[in-house]
């Protein structure tokens, strides 16, 4: 029996039907890799980001979420180098997908048992996106951005459903605005911090750490 279309799986019913001691003997996930490209390059270096968004509530397969990183992962080794770029997938997939198997054999209505017993066994993971939540995110130097942009474009097509490409106003994968980032690092309240950035409060005691400058005008700890 081969695996199923997305049209079986698309939509969300129910709870969360997690891996757990009382539902045993789970597939592994197919996708194992979440992170790739340059992972470890620092926050500075790369400024631009996109994101692929969800338009609509559903469920995405472990298999669909690692084709998509595999297109995308492929298209920007080819044009932007190995070190070039950072893909990170930002959902897990979490869910159990059963089925119940029918046999498709000559004679299978002798053999099968129809609707009794039809409670699945477990084949495969899935994770549960909501509306707007965002699936894969990319973050390169401003001169690759319409390398980016396709890369997501083509990870696009392995998903069921519509999907949006937006290019942030962020400065790589921090929540701080490319003029605040800026800012910040010029006077010290951002702090690096490996692909991310560390906020420096100009609350609470007064150490070295924390002695900086808030703002224009602001008061130096």
């Amino acid at each position: 029996m081969g695996r199923r279309p997305a049209r079986c799986v698309r939509f969300q019913k129910n709870k969360p039907y997690i891996k757990s001691r009382f539902c045993r003997g789970v597939p592994d996930s197919k996708i194992r890799i979440y992170d790739c490209g340059a992972k470890k390059v620092s926050v500075d270096a790369f400024p631009f980001v996109a994101h692929l968004v969800s338009g609509e509530k559903e469920q995405l397969t472990a298999c669909a979420l690692e084709a998509s990183r595999v297109s995308c992962n492929k298209y920007l080794v080819k044009n932007c180098g190995r070190e070039g770029y950072h893909i990170r997938t930002r959902v897990h997939p979490f869910h159990v997908i059963r089925q119940n198997k029918m046999l498709s054999c000559a004679g299978a209505d002798r053999l099968s048992s129809g609707m009794r017993h039809s409670y699945g066994k477990p084949m495969e993971m899935a994770a549960r996106i909501a509306i707007g939540q965002i699936i894969v995110s990319v973050r390169s130097k401003d001169s690759n951005a319409a390398h980016v942009i396709e890369a997501l474009r083509r990870a696009k097509f392995k998903f069921p459903g519509r999907q949006a490409i937006m290019k942030s106003n962020k400065w790589g994968f921090t929540k701080f605005d490319r003029d605040v980032y800026v800012r910040g690092r010029k006077e010290g309240w951002i702090k690096h911090d490996g692909v991310t950035v560390k906020y420096m409060s100009e609350h609470g005691r007064i150490t070295a750490r924390n002695c900086v400058t808030h703002g224009e005008g602001g008061t130096s700890l």
